[in-house]
Order: structure tokens, then C-alpha cells, then sequence
């Protein structure tokens, strides 16, 4: 074995790159021409020759590195590999001891934010300030309980906000996701089976009528509605095309081509991830015969602004969200139909009035969806079909609104008797 002498007066030639003493047991001190000396424990791991680090002479004495050596044999012997042991040591010590939630969140939420679109990081962030940051902010992660974290769900709770307490939830179950990978081995998410503690919450689907004959009154309705051109017009085409209520009051006249019948909604404005707002194609939807001549008669009053439905206030902005709900209020339809529930009405009844494809409507929609071998539906293509589904569509309406007898006869599709009848 070498002794602290031995190794004071170790020394390596200039024209060698290094020179090993032996100690014992796989141990050595290696000496470099400029001085260096450290100690290496070598050994064999699947058959292969490997070596550990133990330190630098004189840090590290003979004794102290024959201890080091001992203790890595004893963790080899375990079945532990002492090096990677050593390497998780090392990044457990990099991470902050005693971590408030507020920084694992917020340093969570720093990663996650850009991904986002606007609205959803803006929420996020004020759950967190409002419902979590006042209560658990600086509390030590590891310390918090899952009671603890109830009771603060609990007050969000008492303030009538059933959904605003299940996001909460949801958020804090994504902190815990994010910090356990850096946690002791004992640790868990606290956030498991607390919803369970919380109060049932059901979302509320968008109201829709969905049956023909009440939907046909509506149309009626509709088209005798005495309100200005810009507000009608958008009212009367949301069926025709049953996009999404912010899409259609936004859009604008350089996305349509009125000769091609087609109106393309680019991505930035879809329903959809930071990431696929900048990478994703644009939504591209065929417009029926019936929309392209409702737009055709706009065009000379707005026309020559962006927007195919501005405000009234403001031709700069398009009409506020709260024009046509106005509208069917004052139709006496705000409590049975919503603007965002005619996706609701063509999605049902085109089904099943018309027994027209699910997967064409879903494209049309704008929902991602996979076909039956799994394969993502490309709302891109099938623009033949889906052209004739709106029509049918749009032609079913107009029947629907003149107060036609429009209920299928058995065993045959109405989409056939449509092909049949329309002109």
C-alpha cells in the first residue's frame, strides 16, 4: 500500500504522459508530467474494465481514498454502479433544498407558457396568483399535505367556482408531475384522489336545438329577424357554415373566395396550441351556394373594410361575441340556442336527418379525429365531399325553414332523397 510519503514524492517524467502507483485492491495514484495527482479505483462492470474518480492528492490521503474505494466496492457489490450513484448525487445536490411551491411553479410555468396560447397561459397564471400563491405559495413542496391542499381547493369552492376548483386541481396535479423527478424517492403527487373530495362538476354543453321541426321555426325566425344587415347576415350564415363563433366574427373578406366558393381560415386564428398556431395549415371550409349569395350582398356595405362583419362602433373591429347571442335573445331563442351551439345542431342532425360521413363533418368542424385504421383525418382533402355534404346540408335548411316535410322515410337516407328532390 503507498504511503502519504510515497505519494508526496511520486513524480512523472516530461516525456511520459502519466505514470500509475499501484495501492491495493484496484486502487492507484496517477501522476501527470505537470503534477496533477488522483486517485482512480479501477474495476470491471458486464465484463468491461472501468475506473472511478476518488479525488486528488493531497485532498485526499491514502487512508481516505482507500475508504472511498471501500465504500465503492461495498455499492458495487449491492448491484448499485457507483458512478452513476455518484452522478445522481451530484444533480440532486445542483437542486435547491426545502423548494417553495411557488418556484417549482413558477419556474413549471416558465416551460410550459410559451406552448400555450395566450388566453390559457393568462388563466393559468391567475390561478395560480389568486388561488394558490396566497395559501401555499411558500410552503416547502415536501411539506405540503394533501389536506392541506383541499382545504385551499375548498375555498375556491365556496365561492360557487366548481370548474375554476377542478382546473386548480388540475394545474397543481402538473406542478407535482414536474417536481417529483427531483424529490426524494418517498415522495408522491398529494393531488392524487382529491378530486374525488371535491364537488361533482359537469360542464355545460352549449345549448342546441337539435330536433328539425323546432330548428326549422328558429330559421324562420331567423330570416324575419328586423336588426341591422351586418348582425343578420352573420346570424343567418353561423348554421349555414357552423364554425366556431369567434372564426366566423372575425373573418375577414381577403380569407374568402366567393368564385371558388371557399373561405380560409389561417392557423394563428384556429383553435389550437402555440405550435400549431405558427406551423399548422390553415382551415379551409367550402361555403354552400346559399352563404356565397348571403356574402355577395354584404360585400357592397362592407367590403371595403377587413372585416366581412364589423362593429358598429368601429369598422376596425369585427362585431363583439355578443351580437348574435344578443340577436337570438331578442328572438326569444337565448335560453334553447347559442351561436357556438349550431355546431352542435348541424353535427347532430347531419348525422342523424341526413346520414352524411362523421368523419367529413368532424374535418369540417375542425376536429381532429382519426378514421377507423387510426390514421389522422386530413382536413385539407376530401374538399369534393365535403363540398356536397354542405350543400345538402344548406339545402336541408331551406326546407327546414319553407316547412317541408322533411322526415326520412324508412330505409332510406335523406341524403338520397335530397339527391332526389333538390333542384
Amino acid at each position: 500500500m503507498l504511503t502519504d510519503v510515497e505519494c508526496k514524492n511520486a513524480s512523472c517524467p516530461q516525456d511520459k504522459k502519466r505514470v500509475r502507483l499501484a495501492c491495493s485492491g484496484g486502487l492507484y495514484l496517477e501522476v501527470g508530467p505537470n503534477g496533477s495527482k488522483r486517485w482512480f479505483w479501477k474495476y470491471r462492470k458486464d465484463g468491461k474494465e472501468g475506473r472511478m474518480a476518488l479525488g486528488s492528492y493531497p485532498d485526499v490521503g491514502p487512508k481516505d481514498a482507500r475508504k472511498a474505494r471501500d465504500q465503492a466496492k461495498t455499492q458495487k457489490s449491492d448491484g448499485v454502479d457507483p458512478v452513476a450513484a455518484r452522478k445522481v448525487e451530484k444533480l440532486k445536490t445542483a437542486i435547491p433544498v426545502g423548494t417553495t411551491f411557488r418556484a417549482v411553479a413558477a419556474e413549471w410555468y416558465a416551460k410550459q407558457a410559451p406552448q400555450w396560447s395566450p388566453t390559457h397561459a393568462t388563466r393559468s397564471l391567475r390561478q395560480l396568483e389568486r388561488d394558490l400563491y396566497p395559501w401555499i405559495g411558500e410552503r416547502q413542496m415536501e411539506e405540503i399535505h394533501p389536506l392541506e391542499l383541499l382545504a385551499v381547493l375548498k375555498k375556491v369552492e365556496e365561492r360557487g367556482a366548481l370548474e375554476t376548483a377542478d382546473r386548480v386541481l388540475m394545474l397543481c396535479r402538473q406542478v407535482w408531475d414536474y417536481w417529483l423527478p427531483t424529490a426524494n424517492a418517498s415522495q408522491r403527487n398529494i393531488t392524487e384522489g382529491l378530486k374525488k373530495r371535491l364537488t361533482p362538476y359537469h360542464s355545460k354543453s352549449f345549448a342546441a336545438i337539435v330536433e328539425p321541426a323546432p330548428f326549422g321555426e328558429l330559421l324562420r325566425a331567423m330570416f324575419a329577424y328586423k336588426g341591422g344587415i351586418v348582425v343578420r347576415t352573420a346570424l343567418q350564415i353561423a348554421p349555414l357554415v357552423y364554425q366556431r363563433p369567434g372564426n366566423l366574427r372575425e373573418m375577414e373578406w381577403t380569407e374568402l373566395d366567393l368564385d371558388a366558393a371557399l373561405w380560409t381560415i389561417p392557423s394563428a386564428k384556429m383553435k389550437r396550441t402555440k405550435a400549431e398556431k405558427e406551423n399548422g395549415e390553415p382551415h379551409v371550409v367550402p361555403l354552400p351556394a346559399q352563404a356565397v349569395a348571403l356574402l355577395q350582398d354584404l360585400h357592397p356595405v362592407t367590403g371595403h373594410g377587413r372585416y366581412v362583419f364589423p362593429g358598429e362602433r368601429s369598422h376596425d373591429r369585427p362585431i363583439s361575441d355578443n351580437s348574435v347571442r344578443s340577436a337570438l335573445y331578442a328572438l326569444g331563442y337565448g335560453k334553447a340556442q347559442t351561436w357556438h351551439g349550431f355546431r352542435a345542431s348541424a353535427r347532430t342532425m347531419m348525422v342523424d336527418q341526413l346520414n352524411l360521413d362523421p368523419l367529413a363533418i368532424e374535418a369540417n368542424l375542425a376536429h381532429a379525429v382519426k378514421d377507423s385504421n387510426g390514421r389522422s383525418y386530413n382536413r385539407t382533402q376530401y374538399l369534393a365531399q365535403r363540398f356536397k355534404q354542405i350543400q345538402i346540408w344548406a339545402d336541408y335548411l331551406d326546407q327546414l325553414r319553407s316547412g317541408a316535410d322533411v322526415i326520412p322515410f324508412p330505409g332510406r337516407s335523406a341524403a338520397k332523397q335530397f339527391a332526389q328532390t333538390s333542384p
